[in-house]
């Protein structure tokens, strides 16, 4: 038998744990601020990592929003 050093359903719960937390006193209208931002927010985060790595033939264009 393995031993797991890594439950991924774990993780995966905290997570959306940790979003309820965060989104569980907001009005509709906050949520959808909340995410707008933080989609931004990765949007500029994706932006600087992939400016800082060499372009390869399997870059992520292709998640670049049009």
């Amino acid at each position: 038998m393995k031993n797991k050093t890594f439950d991924c359903v774990e993780m995966k719960r905290r997570g959306a744990e940790h979003v309820y937390d965060l989104t569980k006193d907001m009005t509709f209208e906050e949520e959808v601020e909340f995410w707008r931002r933080r989609s931004e927010e990765f949007m500029r985060k994706q932006e600087r990592l992939s400016a800082r790595r060499p372009a390869t033939s399997g870059s992520p264009a292709r998640l670049r929003p049009r």
